[in-house]
């Protein structure tokens, strides 16, 4: 079960978008490796904006991602990248539908 998420708003600087997706596609193995990230998507939104929405069971896992490598690399990475900072909002999941799960 899942009970809180977050989602990440990436702006790629003209000429990156193919360095934020090769980035967001790479972070899979990562959190892949990652018990509390009960699912974790990453998006394309328009040509030059790109999105992450993952989910966890609690604050514990979120913040257990927040201090993760991925995050790690995106701060690290954000000022080549990025034509401004990443927005990240912590969401309340209010419902959801999982494979082998039962509605929230």
């Amino acid at each position: 079960m899942v009970s809180v998420g977050l989602l990440v708003r990436l702006e790629a600087k003209p000429g990156r978008e193919a360095d934020v997706e090769a980035f967001l596609r790479g972070g899979l193995p990562i959190v892949e490796g990652e018990p509390a990230t009960t699912a974790w998507f990453a998006l394309r939104l328009g040509p030059s904006t790109f999105g992450i929405f993952d989910a966890f069971p609690d604050d514990s896992g979120r913040e257990a991602h927040l201090s993760g490598q991925v995050a790690a690399a995106l701060m690290e990475q954000a000022p080549e990248l990025l034509a401004e900072p990443p927005t990240i909002d912590k969401v309340d999941v209010l419902a959801t539908k999982l494979p082998g799960s039962t509605p929230a």
